[in-house]
C-alpha cells in the first residue's frame, strides 16, 4: 500500500469532532427541562435518577414517567474565508427519549430505573458541499440503562448512586480527495461499542426554604468497533484503508452542584452551575485492525473543559396548573484552531418554557420549549486540513436551535 496516500487518507478519516457540547443531551424531562435543566437541588419527579439520585428517596410511592424531546437545529457555514457562500445543513429532527421508574421501598430507602440518551443528534450537509472533506454526515447514538438507589438519613439529608450499561453508535460519513489522480473516495465509518458509568448525589435541606444538591456522573469510555466501507473508482480503491476499525472515546465527567428556594407555597426557584470535563476527549485514535501489522492514527481534538450556568424558576398557579421557567449559559469546549463543521459548536444561551398540568389525582402531563442561540462564530487561525494539501477552514458558523419536550407521569401512591 501506498503509505503516504494511506496517512493521507486516515489523517482525513479522524478529524471528525463527533463529541462535543452539541452533542451532550442535559434535558432529559420536560419539568426540569422547562426550568433550564436545573435540577440538581430538586426531587420534583422521577427524573431526579438522572438530575441527581439523591432525590429519590424524596420521593413518595411508585413514579412511572416517560416522554421524549424533539430537537430541530438549524446551522449554517459562510467560506471557506475569503470567499462568502453561505451553505446550511440539510434539515433535520431528532427524539431522543427518557423513561424513569421511582419506587419508595420504606421511610429511608427508594430505588430507580431509567432509559435515555445522553449523548446524541447528528449534522448532515450536502455530498457536494465545500466541507465535504471534512464532513458530510456525522450520527451519534447513546443508550443509557440506569439503575439507582438513595438513603434519606434524615428529612434534611440524602445521599444516592447509579450505575448505567452504556449502548453506543456512531455513524461517519465524508469523501476524500484523491490527489493527483483528480478523483474522490466516499468514505463511511460505522461501529457499535457499550460500557459503563455511574452517578453520586447528594440533597441536603436545611431549612424549609433551601435545599442544596450535588450530583457527580463519571467518565464513560466506549471501544467503539465496527468497520470502514469506501467507494472510489476502482483502480484507486486498493490504494485506501478500509475494513475493521477500533477507535475508543471517553466521554466526560459532569459535576453539577445546585440550588433551591422556596420563598413561599407558590414559587420555586432554582440555580446550578454544571462542570463539564470535556478535556478527556484531547485526541482521536482510529486502528486499522486488518493492517499487518495494526495501523493506528492520531488525530489531535485538544477541547477544554467547559460549564454551564443555568437558572430555573416554577409558579403553582393552582394545584393542578404549574408554569415554569428559565435561562441558561453554556460555554463550548472547542478551540478555534479545531474546530469544524461536523458540528460547528459555539457557546450558547437558551430560554426556556413551560407548563404542567394534573390531569387526574395520578397523572400529569409537563410541556417545555427551548429556544438555543449560538454566538455568531468566525474562525480565521484553522488548523483543520478540509483538502489535501490545503490548511485551514475559515469562516463563519451561524445556529439555532428549538427543542419541544412532554412527559406523562403516573402516580401510585
Amino acid at each position: 500500500m501506498n503509505k503516504k496516500l494511506l496517512f493521507l487518507i486516515i489523517s482525513l478519516i479522524v478529524t471528525t469532532q463527533v463529541f462535543a457540547s452539541g452533542f451532550q443531551i442535559n434535558d432529559q424531562g420536560a419539568r426540569g427541562m422547562a426550568m433550564a435543566s436545573a435540577g440538581a437541588a430538586l426531587a420534583f419527579d422521577a427524573s431526579t435518577l438522572f438530575y441527581n439520585p439523591a432525590g429519590l428517596s424524596q420521593l413518595s410511592g411508585t413514579q412511572i414517567m416517560f416522554g421524549t424531546t424533539l430537537v430541530k437545529p438549524s446551522s449554517s457555514f459562510r467560506g471557506v474565508s475569503p470567499e462568502i457562500d453561505e451553505v446550511s445543513k440539510e434539515p433535520a429532527l431528532f427524539t431522543p427519549i427518557n423513561l424513569y421508574v421511582s419506587h419508595q421501598l420504606n421511610d429511608d430507602w427508594a430505588i430507580g430505573f431509567g432509559v435515555n440518551n445522553q449523548f446524541g443528534l447528528g449534522s448532515e450537509w450536502d455530498e457536494n458541499w465545500i466541507g465535504r472533506y471534512l464532513t458530510i454526515k456525522t450520527q451519534l447514538t447513546t443508550f443509557y440503562l440506569t439503575g439507582g438507589a438513595s438513603y434519606k438519613f434524615s428529612d434534611k439529608l440524602s445521599v444516592g448512586l447509579s450505575a448505567s450499561y452504556v449502548i453506543g453508535s456512531v455513524e461517519i460519513l465524508r469523501k476524500s480527495r484523491l490527489d493527483p489522480f483528480d478523483a474522490d473516495a466516499t468514505i463511511d465509518l460505522s461501529g457499535t461499542g457499550n460500557s459503563f458509568a455511574y452517578a453520586l448525589g447528594l440533597l441536603y435541606k436545611p431549612s424549609d426554604l433551601i435545599s442544596i444538591g450535588l450530583n457527580f456522573r463519571s467518565t464513560t469510555k466506549i471501544e467503539f468497533s465496527g468497520s470502514a466501507d469506501i467507494t472510489a473508482p476502482s483502480a484507486l480503491k486498493s490504494l485506501l484503508p478500509s475494513g475493521n476499525i477500533t477507535a475508543p472515546i471517553t466521554l466526560p465527567l459532569n459535576a453539577t452542584i445546585g440550588l433551591a428556594l422556596t420563598p413561599s407555597d407558590e414559587w420555586t426557584i432554582t440555580s446550578a452551575f454544571q462542570y463539564v470535563g470535556w478535556s478527556s476527549y484531547d485526541k482521536m485514535e482510529v486502528t486499522f485492525t486488518d493492517s499487518d501489522p495494526d495501523y493506528v492514527s492520531t488525530s489531535l481534538r485538544n477541547s477544554e473543559d467547559s460549564w454551564i450556568a443555568r437558572l430555573g424558576a416554577e409558579y403553582s398557579m393552582s394545584s393542578d396548573l404549574d408554569l415554569r421557567g428559565g435561562l441558561f449559559y453554556d460555554k463550548n469546549p472547542a478551540q478555534d484552531e479545531w474546530l469544524e463543521p461536523s458540528l460547528g459548536d459555539a457557546d450558547r444561551s437558551g430560554i426556556t418554557l413551560g407548563v404542567g398540568y394534573k390531569v387526574s389525582s395520578n397523572i400529569t402531563i409537563d410541556l417545555a420549549y427551548m429556544f438555543v442561540r449560538f454566538v455568531e462564530r468566525t474562525i480565521t487561525n484553522s488548523k483543520v486540513d478540509y483538502t489535501s494539501g490545503v490548511a485551514g477552514f475559515n469562516g463563519t458558523y451561524n445556529s439555532t436551535a428549538n427543542l419541544l419536550g412532554i412527559n406523562f407521569t403516573y402516580l401510585i401512591n
